[in-house]
């Protein structure tokens, strides 16, 4: 092995070492990243609906986000809606005029 392969084999394990600390440090935010993702696009998508009075195809691109989605189910009749995204399942429904749209306390995938 070349010097110059021994410093790069180095430089990369320096960097890897300092990713895993950098990530073990910042484990709670990671760990919620999950359920940010469909918590602000099922309670965006609702108050967009239901709040603003918009129609779904300009909601939903209103609360789309660069990570995809798996789902997102609007029941107008209940005027609740239902995402799947990374793994985790929120629900965000209607209160009334005056409280707008809540998330419901998360129940699993």
């Amino acid at each position: 092995m070349t010097r110059t392969q021994r410093r790069m084999v180095g430089v990369t394990l320096l960097l890897l070492a300092a990713g895993g600390v950098w990530a073990w440090q910042q484990r709670v935010a990671l760990q919620a990243f999950p359920d940010i993702l469909g918590a602000f696009t099922a309670k965006e998508y609702c108050s967009c609906r239901y709040v603003m009075q918009r129609q779904a195809p300009d909601c939903r691109a209103y609360a789309r986000q660069y990570v995809p989605i798996t789902s997102l189910d609007d029941d107008v009749q209940q005027r609740r809606v239902e995402v799947q995204a990374l793994g985790r399942r929120h629900v965000a429904a209607w209160q009334g005029p005056q409280w707008g749209c809540r998330l419901e306390p998360a129940a699993g995938p």
